[in-house]
């Protein structure tokens, strides 16, 4: 592909922050950038394709790309607009394609015809999803006038700032043609050496323990440079399944041959619940279901890869995928990688979890190669202890609403967790700050693994395990940025609706919030520790006769089947049941719009512990953000509270609480 142009043979779509401007545009206007205002920023892969357009995995994917691009609070994009729009060119502004990685968004774009998208800036999973499909990507918006006066844009120009591993996939159209042509003879990189020539981080020490060298890569771990690795773990869930099989079939042929196919795990954790959820109810988004789920077991029997599937009776699945990860598999020093953004759940253990797209599972599963850009590391340091009733939830929704992160300094970065407030945090807690590295933008985030993390695998399964020296930053390791967080001065959070950044001290809110629904699960919010926390805040209510608000609905899910066991060992189900709480079953649930807990109407409000909250994330209605106590807490006085509110204003004998 060397030597090949881009032209404008079609039209600019410009997603601008006027939604009369995207009007105008369909109506067959070309708009003038200069024109045109501030194009929007923080475009999400919820919008540009939501959770309905996922039970599509192929051409047809092509009629849905923007279906959910959220402008002056309305969605002016419909169904097949861009492609009847002749549409070739997207721009938009900074962190296009954050959240979800979902390889769904890039597919349906080129589907639809576009071959180039323009930002300011792009999130690390979108813009490698786009290079594995072949849709080209560029941060200069200057190509617009360019492209407008009839320029031809060379292809060796658009990759010209990208490491040299991009560009050679986006010259070969696409990582599965790149990876059957050059991955054959990857192997491990030697030599591997065992102490560091200089100072490294945890994450570049396992790295080095797996790289391969390539006939375009070597062991060079510099940042910015694309290397290829081998994963300890790769695992892969059912809203990917059948795009993978798919995509393997179409190149490769059936039967596929698995590269060490013991180390796959497949899962089936997003819609078990999808018939309890409205926007799933319709016939057609019920036979899109289930072709989804025929899809995951075909390519599982096939195989013959470990599946955790169903429970018994078709409502709840064994455990939410990287949940299950974090419970039964990955150990400290590892690399597992995954298809959803939270796989940095695991690196709450010590090992390096990162989420990587459909494309890139399917090349890893037939070549064991892993491709990733070695990255910088920011090291944020928890200073303690923390306060009562601070979790490691509030500490996250603090990090996401620093100006410094919310311009964008943890894009593509490993967040390494470290100081003296984190000793007293278990692995739950970690897995939370991890996990939600997703949505600060990074790559993912690692714990060092101590006494803790040991004491976890021993309990969770029955395993003693030792720690290696190695497994720790050297002293004078390199980071591109230390963030200080002082926790003492911590309070309750939670985050607006819109955007995981929206943050705010709940102490600090204008006026209350009257909420109508409030969740507790997820990856993020189902773990054993996030129930203690709202066992504490409904055993205190239940002690004092209190239930849940009349108008609100309460929903738990636990996260993992052990979870639930936990709970009931616990005696936990029975004062849920007391405060009015609707008990579910392990999955995901309502944080992907798939299941109870989830919003019906634009006017209602949730309260949920999950981990982001773009819009139509978790149904039309309004999504805040928040620790688990605090949802329990806001359950209980049917607005938004902290527990040590709900507790200060509770008055004895008379029961009265705000």
């Amino acid at each position: 592909m060397r030597g090949a142009t881009f032209r404008l043979d079609g039209r600019v779509l410009l997603l601008a922050c006027d939604a009369t401007v995207v009007d105008r545009q369909l109506a067959g206007e070309d708009v003038d950038p200069d024109t045109a205002g501030p194009l929007r920023d923080d475009v999400s892969t919820d919008e540009i394709t939501p959770i309905p357009v996922l039970t599509h995995y192929d051409e047809t994917l092509g009629r849905f790309p923007y279906l959910g691009l959220t402008v002056d609070g309305r969605r002016p994009i419909g169904v097949d607009a861009v492609r009847a729009g002749g549409f070739v060119v997207t721009v938009a502004g900074r962190r296009y394609g954050k959240g979800s990685s979902r390889e769904h968004s890039p597919v349906a774009e080129r589907a639809a015809g576009i071959r180039l998208v323009i930002a300011e800036s792009f999130e690390r999973i979108y813009r490698q999803n786009a290079d594995n499909v072949g849709l080209l990507t560029s941060t200069d918006l200057g190509l617009v006038a360019r492209l407008r006066r009839g320029e031809s844009i060379a292809i060796d120009e658009l990759v010209a700032d990208r490491d040299p591993l991009a560009a050679a996939i986006v010259r070969s159209g696409g990582l599965l043609g790149y990876g059957a042509r050059r991955l054959r003879g990857a192997r491990p990189a030697e030599p591997r050496p065992t102490e560091p020539a200089r100072p490294r981080t945890l994450t570049e020490k396992i790295l080095a323990r797996r790289v391969l060298a390539t006939t375009d890569t070597d062991a060079t771990l510099v940042s910015g440079n694309g290397v290829f690795v081998r994963a300890d773990w790769r695992f892969i869930h059912e809203y990917y399944t059948a795009m993978c099989a798919h995509l393997l079939h179409a190149s490769r042929g059936k039967p596929i041959t698995l590269h060490e196919p013991s180390t796959v795990i497949a899962f089936e954790d997003h819609l078990s619940y999808a018939h309890r959820s409205p926007v799933h109810a319709t016939p057609e988004m019920g036979a899109g279901v289930r072709r989804l789920s025929d899809g995951h077991r075909a390519f599982v029997a096939e195989t013959g890869i470990v599946d955790h599937g169903y429970l018994p009776g078709g409502e709840g699945s064994e455990g939410i995928s990287h949940a299950l990860m974090a419970e039964t598999y990955a150990l400290p020093g590892q690399l597992v990688v995954g298809t959803d953004s939270h796989t940095p759940h695991s690196g709450a253990l010590g090992c390096l979890a990162f989420g990587v797209g459909t494309t890139e599972m399917a090349n890893a599963m037939v070549t064991g190669a892993v491709r990733v850009t070695v990255p910088e590391t920011l090291r944020v340091m928890l200073r303690g202890p923390m306060p009562e009733g601070i979790t490691a939830k509030d500490v996250v929704l603090h990090l996401l609403a620093l100006p410094s992160i919310r311009d964008g300094l943890g894009i593509g970065k490993v967040f390494e967790f470290a100081g003296d407030a984190l000793a007293g945090l278990d692995t739950d807690e970690r897995a939370t700050l991890t996990n939600m590295t997703a949505e600060l933008g990074g790559l993912t985030g690692i714990v060092e693994p101590d006494a803790e993390t040991v004491r976890f695998v021993r309990e969770r399964r029955g395993v003693d395990i030792a720690l290696e020296p190695w497994m720790r930053a050297d002293a004078d390791a390199p980071y591109a940025a230390v963030i200080e967080v002082d926790c003492t001065a911590l309070s309750p959070m939670v985050a607006a609706p819109g955007d995981p950044g929206n943050g705010v001290a709940i102490g600090q809110l204008a006026r209350p919030v009257r909420i109508d629904i409030a969740y507790g699960g997820s990856c993020t919010a189902g773990k054993r520790t996030d129930f203690d926390h709202y066992h504490a805040v409904l055993a205190w209510a239940a002690e004092r006769g209190l239930r849940v608000a009349d108008h609100v609905a309460l929903y738990l899910q636990f996260g993992t089947r052990a979870v639930r066991d936990y709970c009931v060992r616990r005696g936990y189900l029975e004062t849920f049941e007391r405060v009015g709480a609707t008990l579910l079953e392990p999955a995901c649930g309502a944080c992907a719009n798939c299941g109870p807990g989830s919003s019906t109407a634009a006017e209602q409000v949730t309260v949920s512990a999950i981990n982001r909250n773009f819009p139509g994330r978790s149904g039309p209605g309004q999504v805040w953000l928040a620790s688990p106590p605090t949802v329990a807490a806001s359950a209980i006085a049917g607005e938004l509270v902290s527990f040590a509110e709900l507790t200060a204003s509770y008055r004895e004998p008379t029961g009265e609480h705000r």
